[in-house]
């Protein structure tokens, strides 16, 4: 890896000199023209004035380069370069390299043990990763890398060419690190590789490795697909995808004993040549581009223009809890169902978050006001994170669905009695419960002899365009 110390040394001299010498050398020349043009004239007050000029401008030079090496390049903590000064390096070698891969290394329980043992330990936990990954890569052969930490756990380095010459040495590296221990502190890392073939933009290709270590959470390591669409392509994509509400909308049947109850909506944005973007790809996308509640509102007038007299279908459509707080979003909920009576107690709204939402009355609040409008509102996911049982036992709800973690192999003893205790807390709480993935006569009878309220799944209904 490269040196943080001596290139900060390096790099701060340089910055001290390109601050101090065009002021030094101005006050010279003009003291020289001075002298040059006006020699006959001059009495002793300029000789004075020009020595007093040169002393303050001496130290001032001298002040200059002293806070020039306040400068800081390392982060104080770990030794390595800190994000600032690693971005602006790794931008200048995206821009030198036609192929360069950057890779994330991650310590996965960094709050854990700064909780734990304290955050003393935790800044050691920190150094010691760093130079662990240094001494690593150098037994390998590879040397004189930048080395950064981007925040937390987290540490970016940059390689010279593609992912392919790093993948194996990086998947043995993490294999090694199941070992890992500071000072008996067990430490637990993870990461993330791509390369430039995705993009030569320093923030996609870092926030793309954050995104693959968060969609790929029992991989150790994982890289982008060569085939992955670029980050800037694929922001036109969405933008042009909601701009011109073009989409496609396919839905399955949830049946309630033998009979359709509710259709669940799955929604693919289309490209300007038709692709379909599928939602892993563009929903950190709406995120980004902070538009995500005109999706959610445009999906919801989809179905709201479905919800036709001829019919009582039910519809459930995943939205977003950040535009469910939005008051904007709210306002025009309550517009669209108040304007269409049929759609009154026909629209579900699918929530799924990994954070709890802290403010728990103003939250139910908002429920509230949707229910009483007509639309119900469903938990997803229960079982796979710590918010969704929050959720069963704060929110004033309708219904939740069982992660598919637990419904894909229900006919495991273990996953059959955990499914089972949630239908039972869920039910004396008078919430309806639903389970998906339903693949086989098997789990369609174990469902129905749990008494779960809802089923779906390729066993019972295919998907459909609608």
């Amino acid at each position: 890896m490269l040196l943080p110390q001596t290139k900060e040394r390096e790099y701060r001299f340089k910055l001290a000199l390109r601050m101090v010498l065009p002021i030094f050398t101005l006050v010279i020349a003009l003291i020289f023209h001075t002298f040059i043009t006006s020699s006959e004239s001059l009495n002793s007050s300029f000789y004075i004035e020009s020595i007093l000029v040169l002393v303050f401008s001496i130290y001032f030079i001298f002040y200059l380069i002293y806070k020039g090496f306040d400068t800081k390049i390392t982060d104080s903590v770990s030794k390595v370069f800190t994000r600032e000064y690693l971005y602006k390096y790794l931008k200048k070698e995206l821009k030198d390299n036609k192929n360069y891969t950057l890779v994330l290394i991650s310590i996965d329980n960094l709050n854990e043990i700064n909780s734990r043992y304290g955050i003393k330990n935790g800044d050691k936990v920190l150094f010691e990763v760093a130079k662990w990954i240094g001494e690593y890569f150098k037994t390998k052969e590879i040397i004189n890398f930048p080395l950064g930490h981007i925040k937390g756990g987290d540490f970016i380095i940059g390689l010279k060419g593609n992912k392919a010459n790093y993948k194996t040495r990086l998947e043995l590296m993490f294999l090694k690190a199941d070992e890992l221990k500071v000072d008996d502190i067990e430490v637990q890392i993870s990461g993330a590789i791509n390369d430039n073939s995705l993009s030569s933009d320093i923030y996609y290709l870092i926030e793309n490795l954050f995104e693959l270590q968060n969609h790929n959470q029992n991989y150790k390591l994982v890289a982008n697909l060569d085939d992955e669409m670029n980050p800037s392509e694929l922001e036109s994509h969405v933008i042009n995808a909601i701009k011109k509400r073009d989409f496609e909308l396919m839905t399955q049947d949830v049946f309630e004993k033998d009979s359709v109850i509710i259709n669940e909506c799955f929604i693919k944005l289309k490209t300007q040549n038709s692709k379909l973007i599928h939602p892993k790809k563009y929903m950190k996308v709406l995120d980004k581009l902070r538009l995500m509640v005109d999706y959610d509102l445009m999906i919801l007038e989809e179905n709201i223009k479905n919800c036709k007299a001829s019919n009582r279908d039910i519809f459930a459509i995943p939205i977003s809890p950040t535009s469910i707080r939005n008051q904007f979003f709210l306002t025009r909920v309550k517009e669209l169902i108040n304007g269409n009576s049929n759609a009154k107690n026909r629209i579900i709204f699918l929530l799924s978050e990994k954070e709890y939402y802290s403010r728990i009355e103003k939250y139910n609040m908002i429920l509230q006001s949707l229910r009483k409008i007509g639309i119900k509102i469903a938990i997803d996911r229960l079982g796979s994170i710590h918010t969704s049982f929050l959720y069963l036992r704060d929110l004033d709800i309708d219904m939740v669905r069982f992660d598919s973690y637990y419904t894909k192999d229900i006919n495991e003893n273990k996953n059959k009695s955990v499914i089972n205790g949630f239908n039972i807390m869920a039910h004396q709480k008078g919430v309806k419960t639903w389970i998906k993935m339903v693949e086989n006569e098997d789990e369609y009878n174990l469902s129905k002899e749990l008494d779960i309220d809802y089923m779906q799944g390729k066993y019972i209904a295919s998907l459909k365009k609608l």
